[in-house]
């Protein structure tokens, strides 16, 4: 037998073996936390009618993501002081209270706290996740592994109104929540028996809590302004430009106390950091039209090509598919060449080449198929190796702030990407504007769909030039800033 493979083979085995221990442990947890923010898309009418308050259905989905963009700086902080892995476990607990509360819920009141507590687990559930991958793997094993965590995140984002809608067309809503209570305990098991040595902690930290306030205050009327069902919709009068305004000075001032406190509550001494901006802003765009995609290219087809609600949501499956294949190509391109700047910004210009074809190309499925995998190609090409960026950039100590930075950006590209293409699809009609609209076999005005394409489009190549500002540097083909791989001990 050849020696070399002889000496090889337990090497691989090792990188195997160490991966399984980690995809298995913060697999559920991301997963869980990915798909809790879209389960009640189907299941909201039900609720509803249930609790006679189909006005205030909008609170569940916005408590949750109000509660978990609130919290991701201070899962950051806190798990660079007291270890990722420690945090990652209350993270989980918090979610599973929620969850338990949530299947309680006597009143529609309850629910939006029990959300908001699912919420604030969530956080933690998703960001720490990222950072434990950070720790236990070496740079260019999280390029060849990252992958699979992207497409979990994106898959989960995906099949969550498809699940929530089995779930309620056989039962009741309630058990949406009482089944992610034996994924949360054999997460939990998981996440204990994971053995690895962390880097050392930020001993240092202090938690700035008005900061936090001022900007879980901000980032409040901020989702509430963009919220479909509230928000702008429900003011009139001056009303109109004072809350927006507010919003804006609120935004100012948050940026002004961060700058002038030693430990603020958002990471700007990582934000300083010119590579750090470039990858949160192409995370931005990637999330924003992700996400716009996910949300309205299901209405977009039932408009244009008078296309059933199964097979609107079935078109997504290329999404779904060309971002496996883009992750998978990122990842292969950065253990080969050690390059991460190239990956990022050809993803995100191929991203927008398409929502552009799409924007300015007449209603046909087969470009929606094709342009719609050539969209998930360039967007699976993004998170991945954001990640390793923003790790690398940050340093071993602070991995937990590199994450929260990282799922910052992205959750607030969401929320920002899917309002403003929602505000477009919904708000703007090419016959009021007097334009002539290509119409497809729906025969509906879709001019505001193309609109929003087009202006995802853009948002994109606006990453990309972001991305083209990354540091060309390669990566070491032996560990960095991660950790050097599990060992006997019990990590903290």
């Amino acid at each position: 037998m050849n020696p070399v493979n002889e000496s090889s083979q337990p090497a691989v085995i090792d990188d195997r073996r160490r991966f399984l221990m980690l995809f298995t442990a913060v697999l559920l947890p991301m997963f869980l936390a990915a798909v809790d923010q879209t389960l009640l898309a189907v299941a909201t009418p039900q609720i509803g009618r249930e609790f006679d308050a189909m006005g205030s259905v909008s609170w569940l989905a916005v408590a949750y993501l109000l509660a978990s963009v609130s919290l991701i700086p201070l899962y950051g902080r806190l798990a660079d002081r007291f270890g990722r892995r420690r945090l990652l476990g209350v993270a989980l607990a918090v979610f599973s209270t929620g969850s338990i509360a949530c299947v309680l819920a006597p009143t529609l009141g309850a629910l939006i706290a029990a959300r908001a507590l699912q919420g604030a687990g969530g956080a933690g559930m998703m960001s720490l996740s990222q950072a434990l991958i950070g720790e236990v793997l070496k740079p260019r094993e999280r390029a060849r592994y990252q992958g699979y965590f992207a497409l979990v995140f994106a898959s989960a984002s995906l099949v969550g109104p498809l699940l929530g809608g089995f779930v309620v067309q056989l039962g009741n809503w309630r058990w949406l929540f009482a089944g992610t209570l034996p994924l949360c305990a054999l997460a939990a098991w998981r996440l204990y028996r994971l053995s690895h040595r962390p880097p050392p902690l930020d001993t240092n930290l202090k938690v700035d809590v008005p900061g936090g306030l001022l900007f879980a205050l901000t980032a409040g009327l901020t989702l509430w302004l963009l919220s479909r069902d509230g928000g702008m919709s429900q003011l009139s009068g001056w009303s109109t430009w004072a809350m927006p305004a507010a919003a804006a000075g609120l935004w100012m001032l948050v940026w002004r106390v961060a700058r002038q406190t030693a430990q603020p509550y958002l990471p700007l001494d990582l934000l300083r950091l010119p590579v750090m901006r470039h990858a949160s802003l192409a995370t931005v765009a990637y999330a924003a039209a992700m996400f716009s995609l996910v949300f309205y290219l299901p209405s977009y087809l039932q408009a244009a090509l008078s296309s059933s609600a199964s097979g609107a949501g079935l078109m997504l499956l290329p999404v779904t598919a060309g971002m496996l294949g883009g992750t998978a190509l990122a990842g292969r391109v950065v253990v080969l060449t050690g390059r991460t700047r190239e990956p990022p910004m050809a993803g995100l210009l191929m991203a927008g080449a398409s929502l552009i074809l799409l924007a300015f190309l007449p209603p046909s499925a087969p470009a929606v198929l094709v342009l719609g995998a050539t969209t998930g190609l360039g967007l699976g090409m993004v998170m991945s190796v954001a990640q390793i960026i923003t790790q690398m950039a940050a340093g071993p100590q602070r991995l937990g702030a590199a994450a929260a930075v990282l799922s910052l950006s992205r959750n607030l590209g969401a929320a920002f990407g899917a309002a403003a293409f929602g505000a477009l699809a919904f708000g703007v009609r090419g016959e009021r504007l007097g334009l002539s609209v290509s119409r497809g076999p729906g025969h509906q005005d879709v001019f505001g769909y193309h609109l929003g394409f087009l202006a995802a489009g853009c948002v994109c190549l606006l990453g990309a030039w972001a991305a083209s500002r990354l540091p060309a540097d390669r990566l070491p083909k032996e560990s960095a800033a991660g950790s050097q791989g599990p060992n006997d001990s019990k990590g903290r």
